[in-house]
């Protein structure tokens, strides 16, 4: 394979992965959006604005995933206690509390989980730091990683860095990521670039058709 981020997704090497896309913080009834004070309402609006077509977009590219036989994988805010003990020390300071099982740790119903898709709960930042995901793609042979979700500018950030300097290949598919204003989803785009290939959806769904019908190269 040669040096270089800018290459197409192999078969039986790649995945999909989906971040923090829950009901906790992209429903409206979401404990962390309920939260969000009246003085960021535009940001609050901006961003529910900008995740109806990430959400789409997520959507259709899971169903070409699983069509092309490609990996989907879900990380969620998700404790492993009631209580939240086991959360990092800035999930806590911040106030991130997703009980074990709850629903406002389940993934949104436009793109839930289809029969035993992996689901990985994190109680950090990035999913690559509090949780297994590096040996369980390693289990299943992923070296090429396509990232979507949200926030842009946070968690999904965080996880392309980690998976990059990991030694994965990381596609990053700018249209199904969203954040709380276009400046912030500008400036994460700009700064996290040199960690990932850039792709938007219907261009992504094309290389992933043209994967299923035989072709890895």
């Amino acid at each position: 394979m040669p040096l270089s981020r800018d290459l197409p997704l192999r078969r039986g090497e790649s995945a999909f992965l989906i971040i923090d896309v829950q009901n906790y913080c992209a429903h409206p009834d979401g404990e962390e959006v309920r939260a969000i004070p009246e003085a960021r309402r535009a940001e609050r609006d901006f961003f529910f604005a900008a995740l109806k077509p990430a959400v789409k977009n997520i959507a259709r590219l899971q169903h070409c995933c699983r069509a092309a036989g490609i990996e989907v994988l879900f990380c969620v805010i998700e404790n492993l206690t009631q209580d939240g003990r086991d959360r990092g020390l800035d999930y806590k300071i911040t106030g991130f509390n997703v009980p074990k099982g709850s629903w406002d740790a389940q993934v949104l119903a436009e793109i839930t989980p289809v029969g035993d898709e992996i689901v990985i709960g994190k109680t950090a930042s990035s999913v690559f730091n509090s949780t297994n995901i590096d040996y369980v793609l390693r289990s299943l042979g992923v070296k090429q990683l396509v990232i979507a979700g949200v926030a842009t500018d946070q968690c999904v950030e965080s996880a392309i860095r980690d998976a990059c300097d990991l030694g994965y290949l990381v596609t990053m598919v700018t249209d199904a990521c969203a954040t709380y204003s276009a400046a912030r989803q500008q400036a994460s785009e700009q700064a996290i670039k040199g960690y990932c290939r850039q792709v938007v959806t219907v261009d992504l769904v094309a290389e992933i058709a043209y994967l299923s019908t035989g072709h890895d190269d």
